[in-house]
């Protein structure tokens, strides 16, 4: 994959406590690298931080990063989880990718991750 923007994070106030934090991102594309026609999906994000919480604006610059990268679904929601992993450090994190129609066939992706 070609260079992805970065993830920023901030300091998490409320670290001694756990809470979800839901993100949900409708205007996600990518390229399919098979075709090289786009694919359109909504990318959810549901994570408990632990000392950091993810930037909204870097994540969506992140996100739009993707836009001309060639890539399956189920490699893009899983390096979607690995990097958000890789930059907030979070207790557990669960990333979906509800891809829209292509060919008849709806496709939707689902990674967790929990802190060991």
């Amino acid at each position: 994959m070609g260079k992805m923007k970065k993830i920023e994070t901030v300091k998490n106030s409320y670290a001694q406590r756990d809470y979800n934090v839901h993100i949900e991102f409708p205007e996600f594309t990518c390229v399919c690298p098979r075709t090289g026609l786009p694919d359109f999906a909504t990318i959810i994000i549901d994570y408990i931080p632990d000392k950091k919480i993810v930037e909204l604006k870097s994540l969506k610059l992140y996100f739009v990063s993707y836009r001309n990268e060639g890539v399956f679904h189920e490699n893009a929601v899983n390096k979607i989880l690995d990097d958000i992993v890789a930059t907030c450090s979070p207790r557990q994190a669960k990333v979906v990718g509800e891809f829209g129609m292509r060919g008849g066939i709806k496709t939707t992706v689902t990674a967790c991750y929990r802190h060991p």
